[in-house]
C-alpha cells in the first residue's frame, strides 16, 4: 500500500487544484472585468454571431496590461485592457481583434478553457507523484526532472490546442467574409505588441507555438479552402 502512497497523493492534490484553480480563476476575472461596450466591436462580433447562428457574442475586457485573449473554463471570452489599447491606439484593427476573438471561440468550442484547468491539475499533480518517486532514486536531482518532463508534456497539449483553435478561427473569419488575413497579419504584430510584457496571467495562457509556424498553417488551410 505504501508504494501507491504518492500516487493517491497526486490525485487528491489534483482534485483539490482543479476546484481551487476553477475558483480563483473565477473569481480574479469576475474582479477585474467588464463587458465590452464598442460599437465597431460590436458589429463584427455580431457578424461571427451570426455565422455561428448565435443572438450575440459577449466579450469582456480583463483588467489587465499584456496583450492577450482569453476563454474562461466558463466559455467566457476576454481580452485584455492592453489589448483593447492596441486597437483604441490604431495599432490593432478590429478585424485583428476579431481574429482574437474567433480563436478564443475556438478553445469555448473545442473543450480546451476546461480541459486546460483540469490538465494544468493535473500536471501539478503529475509533477508531484514523479517528484516523490524519483528524489527517492535520484536525491537533489528527482524534483528538477520532474520538473522539467512535466514542463515538456505542458508545452505539447497547449501547442496542439493553439493549432486548433487558429484552424477555428480561420474557418470562421473565412465564413464571415473576413478571411484570414487580419490573422496573419496580428500575427506578424505579435511579438513588437508583446515586447514589453507586465502585470500576470494565469500560467495556463503562456505556451504557444512559434509564430512563423502558426502563420504557416493558416496560409496552408486558406490555400486548400481556395483550391
Amino acid at each position: 500500500m505504501l508504494k501507491f502512497t504518492p500516487i493517491l497523493l497526486a490525485l487528491l492534490y489534483a482534485f483539490a487544484m482543479y476546484h481551487f484553480s476553477a475558483w480563483r480563476t473565477r473569481k480574479e476575472l469576475d474582479a477585474k472585468s467588464t463587458e465590452l461596450a464598442d460599437s465597431r466591436l460590436k458589429a463584427i462580433t455580431d457578424r461571427l454571431a451570426a455565422a455561428l447562428d448565435l443572438k450575440r457574442i459577449r466579450v469582456h475586457i480583463y483588467e489587465i496590461d499584456p496583450v492577450n485573449g482569453l476563454a474562461a473554463p466558463d466559455g467566457r471570452i476576454f481580452i485584455t485592457r492592453g489589448f483593447y489599447r492596441k486597437y483604441q491606439s490604431g495599432e490593432v484593427t478590429a478585424e485583428e481583434i476579431a481574429s482574437v476573438i474567433a480563436h478564443e471561440l475556438g478553445h469555448v468550442a473545442l473543450g480546451h478553457s476546461r480541459r486546460r484547468m483540469i490538465d494544468f491539475s493535473g500536471q501539478n499533480a503529475l509533477r508531484t507523484a514523479l517528484a516523490m518517486v524519483l528524489s527517492r532514486f535520484l536525491p537533489g536531482v528527482g524534483v528538477l526532472i520532474a520538473n522539467a518532463l512535466t514542463s515538456l508534456l505542458a508545452a505539447r497539449l497547449s501547442r496542439g490546442d493553439e493549432y486548433e483553435a487558429d484552424a477555428y478561427a480561420a474557418a470562421l473569419l473565412t465564413k464571415t467574409g473576413i478571411g484570414t488575413a487580419p490573422q496573419i497579419s496580428l500575427f506578424e504584430k505579435l511579438d513588437a505588441l508583446t515586447a514589453a510584457r507586465s502585470g500576470a496571467a494565469p500560467a495556463w495562457l503562456m505556451s504557444h507555438p512559434k509564430t512563423p509556424e502558426r502563420i504557416a498553417a493558416i496560409q496552408t488551410l486558406s490555400s486548400r479552402w481556395q483550391s
